[in-house]
Parts: C-alpha cells; sequence; structure tokens
C-alpha cells in the first residue's frame, strides 16, 4: 500500500516543482537544434532530424546503460477492417531481419518469398474450405524450400550479443513500441542493427509466425482480463476502433492473412516521421544525437494518409454484456470518457483515484473494501490517444447479487456528486502525482516510458510537464459539478458470471511442416556486428562493508544505505522466523489491516499514514518477516511514532475477525477458481508432493475458532523477538533517531521452524481439469544441492539453451515447429545453502499440439546441441550484462541479506563473471550431462480433460489427476 505525502517539507519540496513551464530552442557544438524545457530537472532533449524522425534524449548515470525505445505512432486502431491483427502480426515479422540479416542467400530467397506471398492472397481469396487447406498445404511446402535460405532469430542473436535486456515489442491502440536495454558502449552497434531492421520489411518464416500469433490468440481466449475487456470496450464504443477490432485480431483474419497487405502497412506508417528514437541513460547528448541522425537520418520522409476520424454519439443509457468463464465472478462498469491530455480526461482521473487511490484512504477503499462488504472494489481512469474510459469494478461476496454490489459502488460515486470527501484529498491528489513522477523519472525506463507515451499521444515535453499543473487548477467544485454532469445512467456494465464460454474458438493443428533453422549460419552483416570491438565495461562489484554502515541499538543490529538520489526513505524491521515457524502469524497480519487501537479507528489509521505520506507493508515469508515503512524521509519520525502505536495497542474485535475469516475463506474459493493460481499450486505439487508449504493451510475449523485475541496478540509481541532494522535515507543520525525509542531488547524466542523435506521428482503426470483453450505443461526436477561454482554455467545455460528469443528451446518449438507461443527450460538455483536446485521446462500451447511439442522438447534434451557461435554469443552477452550492470539504492542491503543464506557476504557476481569468462562449450556441456540430464521429472498438465491424448500422456510417466482440495491442501 502506498500513501500519498502531505507534510510541510513536501509541499516545499513539491511546490519548487510547480514552476512554469517554457520550451526554448537550442542548438549543440555540432549545429543540432533541439528544444528543452526551463525548469525540467531531467534535461530532456527533443531534437527533429530532417526527415521528421523525433529523438528524445535524456542523462542517468545509475548504471553504463541505456533504456532505448522505438515507438511507431501506429496500432491496431490503422488495421484494415478486413485484416484486423495486422499491426500486432507486423510487430511479430520486424523481428525477422532483412535482405542483409537473416539470410544466406537473399537473390533465391526472394523469389521464394514472393511465390508464398502469391499463394497467400489465392488462400484469402478462396472460399472454398477444402481449396483453401489444399492451399495452405502448398505454402507449408514452399515455405520448406524458403527456409533453407533463412536464419532464425538473427536479430536477437545481434542485440543479445550487445548485452541487451528485457528485448521486445508491444502493439496497442495507436502504438507499435520496440524495447531494448544495452550497455552504453554499445550504442553505435545498436544503431546500425536497427536502422537495418527498419529499412525494410521481410516477411520471412512467416507462417510459423502467425501459427505462433495464433497460439497467443489463445492465450488472450483463456485471460479473464481480456474477455471481459473486449466486452466493455466493444460496447463503450459501437463505432471506432477501440473498440470494434482488437489488437490481437480475429480468427478468421489470423488464418487468412495477406502479405501484401502487410507490406502496404509497413510501407505507409513505418516512416521516419511517424516515428521516435527513444534513449536514456548514460549518453553524452552531442554524440549520441550525432549518431542517430547518422544511421536514422537516411531515412526518407513520406506523406502520412489522412485519418479518417470516427466520432461516437453520446451514451444516453446503460448497455449490458454478459460474458462467461469458470472463474469468480465480477462485475465492471464503464463510462466512456475524453482523450488524453484533455481537462475532462484529467477530473475523470481526479475522481478515480478519489475512489480509489495509492493509500487505500478512498472511498471505494475505506466504505467498502476496509468494511469487507466485498471482496474487492476499486476505480481507474484509461485516457487513450482518442476518447477514453473510466472504470469501476467489484468482486461480490459469495451470496452477494450484482444488483448489491452494483448499488455499492454507486452510493460511493453518489458521495462525490455531493462533495462528500474531504476538502484535503485533491492537494493530496497532486501531491502524490508529483511524488510518484519524482519516483519513476529517477529510473532510465520510469523516464523513456514517459517520453515515448508523449510522443504517441502527440504531447510535447512542455505539454507534458505542465500536465501537472493542469491538476493544480482543479478545484472541488469544479470535481463536483464533472461528477454531476458526467456521470449518468450513461454506462456499460459486463457481468462476468461463473460458467462455460461458449464463445471460445478451438480450431484444429495445422500440420505444419517444420522448417529448416540454419542454426549454426551466419549472415556477414551479423559478423560484422559481433566482429566490431568496442571499448569494454569494466564490471563494478559491490563492497558490502564500506556501502552498508552498521551500527547497534539495544541487541538490534541497524544497517544504514544512504540515498544519494531523493528525499524519500526506507525503515524495514526483518525478523528472522516466518511461516514455518507459525502458520497463523499471515493470518494475525491480514486482521490487524482491518483493526484500530483506543485512540484512532482502522479507517483513521489509514487516513493518517496518508497524510504522513508513509506507506506501509507486512510480508511473512517462510523463514523471514518484513515490517515496512517508506515515505519522506522528514516525516519518517512521525510514521515511526504511528506504527509502534498501532503494534502495540491494536484492538482485538470478535466481529471484525468474524468477517475477515468468512473474506479470507470466500478469497480461498476464488483462488481455486483462477487458472494461473492453479497453475501455480499445481507445478507446486509436482515439485514437492501433498506435504508441500503451500497445501499446509490453516483449517476453515481452525480459522473459525481462533480467539482475535490470540491473534493480536502475535502483533503485540512482534518487538520482542529478535529482529534487525534496515534504514535507507540521507540521514543516519536522524533515522536511528527515530526508531531508537520503539527498540527494545528481545525477551521472545521464536518456535522451531518446521521442515518441508525436498522430496526426490521420480516421473509423476498430475493433471488437473479446467475448461480452456491452451494447455500448460511444467516439468520439475529436483537437481543436486546448491553450488556456487555452477552459478555462471546455470547463467550461460539459460540463455544458450533454455530461455530468451535466441535460445534453441525457443527456435526449435517456436521458430521451427510452431507448436507453442510459450515455451522455455530453466535451470534455478537454490536461494539457500543446502538446498537443491531445479529444472524447469514449460510448454503452453493448444492441446492438439501438446503431444508434438512434448516430443520435440524431449528431443532437444536428450543431449545438450553443439553450436560454438551460439555458445560464445550467450556467453558474451552474460559477460556484457554483468559489467554494465550495478547495485544501488536498498537493493545494496537486500542483495547483501540475500547472499547470507547462500552462506556468503561478498558480492558473488565477482565470481560468476570470472567462471564465465574461462567457461567452455565442453564444460557446459559437462555441467549439463551431471546436472540435468539424468535428472526425473515429475509434470503438472493443466486443460480440459477430453482434450487430454492419454497416450501421449502415458510416455511421460504414473498418470494422476488431483483435485483443488489436494493441490491446495483446502
Amino acid at each position: 500500500m502506498k500513501k500519498f505525502f502531505i507534510s510541510v517539507s513536501l509541499f516545499c519540496m513539491l511546490h519548487a516543482m510547480a514552476q512554469k513551464f517554457e520550451t526554448q530552442k537550442m542548438t549543440d557544438s555540432q549545429g543540432f537544434t533541439y528544444e528543452m524545457v526551463k525548469n525540467d530537472k531531467s534535461g530532456v532533449r527533443v531534437y527533429t532530424l530532417k526527415n521528421g524522425l523525433k529523438v528524445y534524449l535524456a542523462k542517468n548515470e545509475d548504471a553504463p546503460r541505456i533504456q532505448t525505445y522505438i515507438p511507431v505512432r501506429t496500432g491496431s486502431n490503422n488495421d484494415p477492417s478486413d485484416n484486423t491483427g495486422l499491426a500486432h502480426y507486423l510487430e511479430h515479422m520486424v523481428f525477422k531481419g532483412t535482405s542483409h540479416l537473416g539470410t544466406q542467400d537473399w537473390a533465391k530467397e526472394k523469389a521464394i518469398l514472393q511465390q508464398i506471398s502469391d499463394l497467400y492472397e489465392q488462400h484469402k481469396a478462396e472460399k472454398d474450405p477444402a481449396k483453401k487447406k489444399e492451399l495452405y498445404k502448398k505454402i507449408d511446402e514452399v515455405s520448406q524450400e524458403a527456409s533453407k535460405y533463412a536464419i532464425a532469430n538473427e536479430y536477437d542473436k545481434a542485440i543479445s550479443s550487445l548485452g541487451a535486456t528485457g528485448t521486445n515489442a508491444h502493439t496497442w491502440l495507436d502504438e507499435t513500441v520496440y524495447k531494448n536495454n544495452i550497455p552504453s558502449n554499445e550504442l553505435e552497434k545498436w544503431l546500425k542493427v536497427e536502422k537495418e531492421r527498419f529499412s525494410e520489411l521481410v516477411l520471412r518464416l512467416f507462417h510459423t509466425e502467425l501459427e505462433a500469433v495464433y497460439e497467443e490468440y489463445n492465450r488472450a481466449q483463456d485471460n479473464d482480463g481480456r474477455l471481459v475487456n473486449y466486452a466493455m470496450m466493444e460496447a463503450l464504443f459501437p463505432k471506432h476502433p477501440n473498440g470494434q477490432q482488437t489488437t490481437i485480431g480475429t480468427s478468421e483474419h489470423l488464418k487468412s492473412p495477406s502479405m501484401v497487405a502487410i507490406h502496404k502497412y509497413f510501407d505507409t506508417y513505418y516512416v521516419p516521421n511517424n516515428m521516435a528514437v527513444v534513449l536514456v541513460g548514460d549518453i553524452d547528448y552531442d554524440k549520441t544525437i550525432k549518431l542517430v541522425d547518422q544511421y536514422f537520418g537516411a531515412f526518407k520522409y513520406k506523406e502520412l494518409p489522412m485519418k479518417k476520424m470516427v466520432s461516437e454519439t453520446p451514451m444516453t443509457q446503460i448497455v449490458s454484456r454478459t460474458v462467461k468463464s469458470p472463474s469468480t465472478p465480477r462485475m465492471t462498469l464503464a463510462w466512456r470518457s475524453d482523450s488524453n491530455g484533455s481537462q475532462n480526461a484529467r477530473l475523470a482521473d481526479v475522481v478515480a483515484e478519489i475512489l480509489s487511490n495509492r493509500g487505500d484512504a478512498g472511498l471505494i477503499d475505506l466504505n467498502m473494501n476496509q468494511t469487507q462488504k466485498v471482496l474487492g472494489a476499486g476505480a481507474y481512469e484509461s485516457a487513450f490517444k482518442t476518447y477514453g474510459a473510466f472504470t469501476m469494478s467489484v468482486t461480490p461476496k459469495e451470496g452477494q447479487s450484482f444488483d448489491d454490489a452494483k448499488k455499492l459502488l454507486l452510493d460511493q460515486l453518489d458521495l462525490v456528486k455531493k462533495g462528500q470527501f474531504p476538502d484535503w484529498m485533491l492537494k493530496a491528489i497532486v501531491n502524490d502525482k508529483k511524488v510518484q513522477r519524482m519516483k519513476s523519472w529517477e529510473t532510465a525506463d520510469g523516464l523513456a516510458t514517459t517520453l515515448y507515451s508523449t510522443y504517441i499521444n502527440e504531447q510535447t515535453w512542455e505539454q507534458e510537464l505542465d500536465d501537472i499543473n493542469q491538476y493544480e487548477k482543479i478545484t472541488k467544485a469544479d470535481v463536483v459539478k464533472f461528477a454531476n454532469e458526467f456521470f449518468k445512467d450513461n454506462y456499460v456494465v459486463v457481468y462476468k458470471e461463473k460458467g462455460v464460454n461458449d464463445k471460445l474458438v478451438r480450431v484444429e493443428n495445422p500440420g505444419i511442416t517444420p522448417i529448416k533453422l540454419n542454426r549454426e549460419a551466419q549472415s556477414p552483416f551479423l559478423k560484422d556486428i559481433i566482429g566490431t570491438k568496442v571499448a569494454e565495461i569494466k564490471p563494478e562489484f559491490v563492497d558490502y562493508k564500506t556501502a552498508i554502515q552498521t551500527s547497534q541499538i539495544k541487541d538490534k543490529k541497524v544497517s544504514f544505505v544512504k540515498n544519494i538520489y531523493n528525499e524519500v526513505a526506507q525503515v524495514s524491521y526483518i525478523f528472522p522466523f516466518g511461516t514455518d515457524n507459525d502458520k497463523e502469524l499471515p493470518i494475525a497480519m491480514t486482521l490487524f489491516e482491518y483493526l484500530g487501537t483506543d485512540k484512532y479507528t482502522p479507517e483513521q489509521l489509514k487516513e493518517e499514514f496518508y497524510k504522513l505520506g508513509i506507506s506501509y507493508s507486512f510480508r511473512a515469508g517462510n523463514d523471514q518477516t518484513m515490517v515496512t515503512l517508506s515515505g519522506l524521509e522528514g516525516n519518517m519520525k512521525k510514521g515511526t511514532e504511528l506504527m509502534n502505536h498501532w503494534l502495540t495497542n491494536v484492538k482485538a474485535d470478535k466481529d471484525i475477525y468474524a468477517k475477515t475469516v468468512k473474506t479470507m475463506l470466500e478469497a480461498r474459493a476464488a483462488v481455486k477458481k483462477d487458472k494461473s493460481r492453479i497453475m501455480g499450486a499445481l507445478s507446486n505439487y509436482a515439485k514437492f508432493g501433498k506435504n508441500s508449504r503451500m497445501s499446509d493451510v490453516v483449517s476453515k475449523e481452525r480459522l473459525e475458532s481462533i480467539d482475535a485475541a490470540e491473534l493480536t496478540k502475535k502483533i503485540k509481541e512482534l518487538s520482542q523477538y529478535p529482529y534487525e532494522v534496515f534504514l535507507y535515507g540521507q540521514d543516519q543520525s536522524g533515522l536511528e533517531k527515530a526508531v531508537k525509542p520503539y527498540i527494545s531488547n528481545a525477551s521472545l524466542q521464536p518456535a522451531k521452524a518446521k521442515e518441508y523435506p525436498e522430496q526426490a521428482t521420480t516421473g509423476k503426470v498430475y493433471f488437473t481439469n479446467y475448461d480452456m483453450v491452451q494447455m500448460e505443461m511444467s516439468k520439475v526436477a529436483k537437481g543436486g544441492e546448491v553450488n556456487l561454482t555452477n552459478f555462471g554455467k546455470a547463467n550461460v545455460f539459460n540463455g544458450y539453451f533454455g530461455s530468451g528469443l535466441s535460445s534453441i528451446v525457443f527456435q526449435e518449438i517456436r521458430e521451427s515447429k510452431s507448436l507453442a507461443y510459450s515455451a522455455y527450460v530453466y535451470y534455478a538455483n537454490a536461494s539457500e545453502k543446502g538446498h537443491a536446485n531445479y529444472i524447469t521446462n514449460y510448454i503452453g500451447t493448444q492441446s492438439n499440439k501438446l503431444p508434438s511439442a512434448v516430443n520435440a522438447m524431449n528431443d532437444l534434451m536428450a543431449s545438450l546441441p553443439q553450436i560454438p557461435a551460439q555458445f560464445d554469443n550467450s556467453k558474451g552477452s552474460a559477460l556484457k550484462q554483468i559489467a554494465s550492470n550495478r547495485i544501488n539504492r536498498t537493493n545494496i542491503f537486500f542483495s547483501q541479506l540475500a547472499l547470507k543464506k547462500l552462506g556468503v557476504d561478498y558480492d558473488i557476481r565477482k565470481n560468476t563473471y570470472a567462471e564465465i569468462q574461462g567457461l567452455t562449450l565442453p564444460q557446459l556441456t559437462s555441467f549439463y550431462n551431471t546436472e540435468i540430464k539424468p535428472m526425473k521429472y515429475n509434470t503438472a498438465i493443466i486443460g480440459k480433460k477430453e482434450n487430454l491424448n492419454m497416450e501421449s500422456i502415458n510416455k511421460m510417466g504414473e498418470f494422476q489427476e488431483v483435485s483443488l482440495e489436494e493441490i491446495f491442501g483446502y
């Protein structure tokens, strides 16, 4: 939970931010003209190249790395009506290379790709299903010939060779954004690769990638959030593309694509005057813009087509939709709001914050969630480039009708209309926005994300900076007037009922013939990228002895890390015991947040923290419990005082506990209907068996019989146990003085921890039935005990073989055979000395592909493939990532805390880096043959039982269907 900052010191700091912003045109030492905004503390420079390309540059010297984004002002809203999903699968194809990157013989490959394009046009036009199927077989056949010349994943290999992380892209309504985080010394090589891939579109390996996109479509069908959102958007926007064409597209269009249409779309929208380059990190402004211009300045300006404006008729009635799925019922209300940057969008956002905010002190937070009248509720505003959506959602309690839950939501809205919310709330909302902006923009990714969003929404940087001033002008009268005019019976309501989704699209396996991968081939372009040497970044490892200052208060160790970035401080109390010592501790913590003291009601406590701007959290792990306060350093003394008062004076309340137990039991029931939670529990069952931590839960009978005073006693006695204190801020002495009055010598000792044996995996298959399009399979094997000398090998193995876009598993399962959207193998080192490592391999695909996908995975894991060039690339990437990463802020303390569990008190990355430097492919192969290949796996599978191929399943091991009660323990 996060609270708002309302204090004298915060007010002074934020008042200084509330200055006039004014754009200034400037010229750098090389003659490049750019814009800067006066009073912009981020120092953002905005360039516009001669071809119209926008370039956003800003410094962040946290690490010698650069967060990069290349946003394109186009998305699914520009999809042709007969080719929905086009922008999204174009995004996928932009990763496939060009005539120089990803090919062994472009002249020969080009001719075959043209044949494939012609066949797709025939396939799209053909109406006879039988003839359509024959054409697809021909496409598959010709694609085999084309694949002889293609080199799969060369873009990913080029980018990973730089030491890049976070390589990805996304498509939405009006945007397609390409992402990488790179070492700063690799900037020019990154620009060279990106210039190449955006210079032209080559639709190689097209039919296998389209099948992968179709698997993504299937994943969306199994996603409750998307199910509700699609229904809401379709009803909210009956004319506009916002609601009339989803980003993923329709099944029909995905199965009948047009390569001609995709090329046309690329040529139309992927032009420099419709794109930007965003770079935030360890950069030199003048050198960087010169390089960007050198590589991207050659692209030609091209006029964009006039966009047809679609206007919606104002809604005048309630529009209802019903969707069904196996998960817990919930309801969503949505009003069509105004576009990003408009004052009405800001007003809608303010109303959402009044109802439900980070401080948990909104009207919905206090009147519905805190009082446990529903399982959960909230409100938020989403402003799009055109229009927006104001959304309220609620998950009713068991036996509670949708109508009753809706009335509770609308009652809170009525309070806003009547002005019945605290006068200080508006100032709190604005101040929180300023602080959240400050915290976000201190990271390279946070600032870069805002910059690309500003570009997509066609806002200037001055407008973005000034946005907060526009919020400050909003008065309570403005909010009340807006609420009464805007919120009427003119909304969409979506009822998400528990039941069978009869709209699922189930398809047959198209029978794609695996394509040739040419794993060992490298284009001249890739060889040049890999062969070009740059000045190395030297790794920096943390010296914990100097980075962390330690002292003693009574018998408590106190650690301090200095905050050199801002005025936000943190105080953490770390107890060396957790749920293994006391299963009822999390129950006590859950109840605690609903209880008050002799001085404050629970609602008043939330408001007091809210006013101080102090956030708090309670977390009970297996062997560690943590109480954390975070907020403006000037208020931390009052925050620790208030928390101590709450902890030591909490009042037991039997009625509130009875209500809490009911809520907890209903929440448990909801978890047992959630696909992702079921898969997590089933995987845990496959890993640890029936006697695991996860299934060892406090029974319903025990929950109902506990005296509330037993639980509050656990909270009150916390300070009497051993613990250590971590302080993060600017003033060590001041923070120590803040916590000192509440620290006493330990007089109690925790109960002995219960042990949960890590059982051997013996080849069993566990299955749980769930109605879904896809099937998910996770195979897990218990390996040997954690070994610090193998951390480097595990790191390189994961990148080389098991995970990431350029890994062997991804290439084989998805690129070659198109058998799954998601597939990986991961070797996880144990986090504690004396515990076992685990190997996991995962496949998520449609049920009729699962047997083939399992066979393909088994073939891959029979022996470690030997591809020296790919090994060298993975090794180099791992070294560059370690060398260019830095541990800072609170991570300094918590990384050391984690390392202590492994029995070390130094930065283990130093040893890992040295290990990787000397690693050879034969050594990695020996590691694989010893630590991975011999292991036996237990398997967890979730899906629709009638779709199981039992012949294939029985080959995996002894089959057992397990109930939800068995895997969850209740």
